[in-house]
């Protein structure tokens, strides 16, 4: 089965193999994309559903090829196979500073909060960063030592391809995994409560 999902935004790509592979359950898939984050997005799902991955790039389009041996089931990317005994806290950033005023300021409170997050202890499930939050998980990052060691001790970090790609920092990201907004959507429906900076 070959999928053309050039031209279409986050998270229409994904949407589209979901789609097919909910419909169709082919044993076999290539998708076309015409951006990295896109790529390496499709290639997340197609591996989430049982999948073997293989990247091809011609010229500034990608195509990601898999296969199979069987059908399994639909698995969201966000549901672990683990169960929780305790609650499950999303944090959600949305900016790389905290409140309004003085942005000097605010960016010293930002990587205060950061740094602070571990005293949620296991209940801190998701750290999903979107827009400008997304500088906080590039190269030259202030807390990014601190988010390495949340990530090292198995906290899933999410950060926003489409947000990547826009402020060009998509090959910058040195923590945290690139997704999708269908990937945040279905991560904020799980949670037991989500906080929003």
């Amino acid at each position: 089965m070959k999928i053309d999902a050039r031209g279409l935004t986050c998270p229409e790509p994904v949407l589209k193999v979901k789609s097919a592979i909910e419909t169709l359950a082919p044993k076999s898939v290539s998708v076309i994309v015409d951006n990295p984050a896109s790529q390496q997005n499709v290639q997340r799902f197609l591996e989430s559903q049982g999948y073997q991955t293989i990247i091809d790039q011609q010229g500034e389009d990608y195509i990601a090829a898999g296969a199979r041996d069987k059908a399994p089931e639909y698995r969201s990317l966000s549901v672990e196979p683990q169960s929780f005994d305790h609650k499950k806290i999303l944090v959600l950033c949305a900016t790389d500073r905290m409140g309004f005023g003085n942005d000097d300021l605010g960016k010293k409170l930002m990587v205060s909060f950061i740094k602070t997050l571990k005293e949620m202890g296991d209940e801190l499930w998701r750290l999903v960063f979107v827009n400008n939050g997304v500088k906080l998980a590039v190269k030259g990052s202030p807390v990014l030592d601190s988010l390495v060691d949340y990530e090292n001790d198995h906290l899933k970090i999410l950060v926003c391809g489409t947000c990547l790609t826009h402020f060009d920092l998509l090959e910058d990201k040195r923590v945290g995994e690139t997704t999708n907004m269908l990937d945040i959507v279905t991560s904020m429906q799980l949670a037991d409560s989500v906080i929003k900076i």
